[in-house]
């Protein structure tokens, strides 16, 4: 299983950016997915999580209100939807498997950029 995280870009601050997040080599049905974000020198944070079923959905603090998660399970893909994007949400974004407390086959990250 490979993931792949797209979707980034430059934008102006209060803007918008869909990312999404491809699952290659198995099925979106059976997996959990997850959002991190990383800032240069500093740890990777969670951002959001998405259960198998579209109702088990779950923010960070500073994600809540402006970002949603879903997922099409037919075209293997999961999407974070960020809208109102700050400064401070610039950073490398990945996605990764979610399996009981801990994140695997992370796949290669896109750069947002929040910048007027």
């Amino acid at each position: 299983v490979q993931l792949q995280a797209s979707g980034g870009g430059l934008v102006q601050p209060g803007m918008s950016l869909r990312l999404s997040c491809k699952l290659s080599g198995g099925y979106l049905d059976y997996f959990a997915i997850a959002w991190f974000r990383q800032d240069p020198g500093t740890e990777r944070r969670g951002v959001s999580c998405i259960g198998i079923s579209d109702g088990n959905t779950y923010y960070t603090d500073f994600a809540k209100g402006r970002f949603a998660v879903s997922r099409d399970n037919a075209k293997n893909t999961v999407y974070l939807q960020m809208n109102d994007l700050q400064p401070e949400d610039t950073a490398v974004y990945y996605c990764a498997k979610w399996s009981y407390g801990h994140a695997s086959d992370w796949g290669q990250g896109t750069q947002v950029t929040v910048s007027s």
